[in-house]
């Protein structure tokens, strides 16, 4: 079974390897929309797969180290494409949620990555 929280963040970056004259060289931001997979089956006397509320608390950390800032200067984050910051976020959350099998970053309503590590 599969269950998902989202969350959103807002954050700022530039893309420094696009050519010159690229709209996405210059410092802008988005609005971005995480979602967060776990499979597993539900707990036989929880009824759960995972407490939202620990998953919340697992995942909110991460997000805090991008919100409302700028992602270049983030460690690891220097070139921080929408692929890479899938990346990045996989990366951090893993180790904590060893059944994440899945995120999706939309960095707006019609564009985003989805990453299964």
């Amino acid at each position: 079974m599969l269950i998902f929280k989202e969350f959103t963040f807002d954050s700022a970056h530039f893309l420094p390897n696009v050519p010159e004259g690229h709209k996405c060289k210059n410092m802008h931001g988005h609005t971005y929309r995480l979602r967060v997979w776990i499979e597993d089956q539900p707990d036989p006397v929880l009824g759960w797969v995972m407490d939202f509320a620990v998953l919340k608390a697992i995942v909110k950390p991460v997000v805090a180290q991008l919100d409302h800032k700028c992602m270049n200067d983030v460690p690891g984050l220097d070139n921080p494409t929408c692929e890479l910051i899938a990346v990045w976020i996989w990366n951090q959350l893993k180790p904590s949620l060893p059944k994440m099998i899945r995120i999706e970053l939309h960095e707006t309503p019609t564009s985003g990555v989805i990453y299964e590590g």
